[in-house]
């Protein structure tokens, strides 16, 4: 069959575009003219449309050079980055900003005496102690959708077990336990007698744990309560949180922060850069303790215990309580009535905002979305759970 001169044409710059700039039929891998068009280009193009390296010039990748250790930490610091920023909750909901101040936070109003907040993943549960409830809160649009009575001094928050679990604050402290599925009503007491004061809580896979004014107590649940309890004051001074690694329970204490064996048994005392650590966040790899009198932030390595930083400036002043969102760390101060927010992967400081004039930030909670926070207000007369 014979071609047409017009179809001809065609056949001649389209020939000549392909052999172009691009050079695909001549082997290039996009923009690289020095790498072949095989099996490891679609790696080699990855890690260039994800930012990763941007090759050694516009046109070439260099594919058989050495790389130093220098740039072997560039490649995978922009690596980790890059898949936190777009594997998270928060790039598909297309949230790539951060909250900027007091005036654009999502603030719900609840009763007087906000404590710590815990998500379960869809809701969020906040101890109100002066009410004697805890109140269930929607992520999606901050509405109150229940909330639970007889609930004393109500303090830390903890979800597990399919249940949400909170300490009372009293003498001796209690533990509380509320079934989600179940409509709102009078919590359940599974443990009256645990440490006086009990602030903290967290959980191991087994067993609950919570720092007590001068203990450490270990509840164990039961087919029926109350539920067993050990108490444990051998070396404890005065815990107020306690986080776990996956391995250990942490707990902050006096001007410490200590790591427990399986029995409450303490392993290793980490002393504070300041006085007072208060509520810690895990991240994987390193606890986030702030230290609420100096205004620091430790970040201890769970596996060793060695301090890696002690964190100041970014608005530190008064920290309470730290959080964990895949990819920040947010820990509030409620001397200078904000957020401090850092980079979990290095450290480095992202700012600090503002949540108002008296609001006093408290708890501090993650949803994978939001962080939520806790505000006190001035003296404790407005209490509200704030979005940021």
């Amino acid at each position: 069959m014979r071609l047409g001169a017009g179809f001809k044409k065609v056949l001649v710059v389209t020939a000549a575009v392909l052999l172009g700039a691009g050079g695909w039929l001549l082997g290039n891998c996009g923009p690289f003219t020095d790498v072949a068009a095989d099996v490891f280009c679609p790696f080699v193009l990855e890690i260039f449309y994800l930012g990763i390296t941007t090759g050694t010039t516009a046109t070439t990748y260099d594919p058989s050079g050495n790389v130093t250790r220098l740039q072997m930490a560039a490649f995978l610091s922009r690596s980790v980055d890059g898949v936190l920023k777009r594997g998270s909750r928060r790039a598909a909901g297309e949230q790539f900003w951060t909250t900027g101040n007091e005036t654009v936070l999502g603030v719900t109003t609840l009763p007087f005496g906000a404590n710590l907040v815990k998500s379960d993943g869809a809701d969020l549960w906040v101890a109100n102690s002066s009410r004697a409830t805890v109140t269930r809160v929607r992520a999606s649009d901050g509405k109150i959708l229940e909330t639970w009575t007889g609930a004393t001094s109500a303090f830390g928050v903890l979800s597990a077990i399919g249940s949400i679990f909170s300490t009372g604050r009293t003498n001796p402290g209690a533990v509380y336990r509320i079934d989600p599925s179940q409509p709102a009503g009078v919590v359940t007491t599974v443990a009256s007698s645990v440490g006086v004061n009990t602030g903290g809580i967290a959980f191991d896979g087994a067993r609950i744990w919570t720092a007590n004014s001068n203990s450490v107590s270990i509840v164990t649940p039961g087919a029926s309560t109350p539920w067993s309890v050990t108490t444990v004051t051998a070396g404890f001074a005065g815990p107020n949180g306690a986080i776990f690694d996956g391995g250990n329970i942490w707990v902050t204490d006096g001007d410490t922060i200590k790591k427990l064996d399986s029995s409450g048994a303490i392993l290793l005392t980490v002393t504070s850069s300041a006085t007072e650590p208060m509520f810690p966040a895990y991240d994987g790899s390193n606890i986030w303790v702030p230290n609420f009198i100096g205004g620091t932030v430790d970040v201890i390595r769970a596996s060793s215990g060695a301090r890696l930083a002690t964190l100041t400036s970014n608005g530190l002043f008064g920290a309470i309580s730290a959080s964990f969102d895949g990819q920040r760390v947010v820990v509030t101060d409620q001397a200078n009535g904000g957020v401090s927010l850092w980079k979990a992967a290095d450290l480095s400081p992202i700012g600090f905002f503002s949540t108002g004039a008296g609001s006093n930030p408290y708890g501090a909670a993650s949803d994978g979305l939001n962080f939520w926070l806790t505000l006190q207000g001035t003296n404790g007369v407005t209490s509200a759970l704030a979005r940021f």
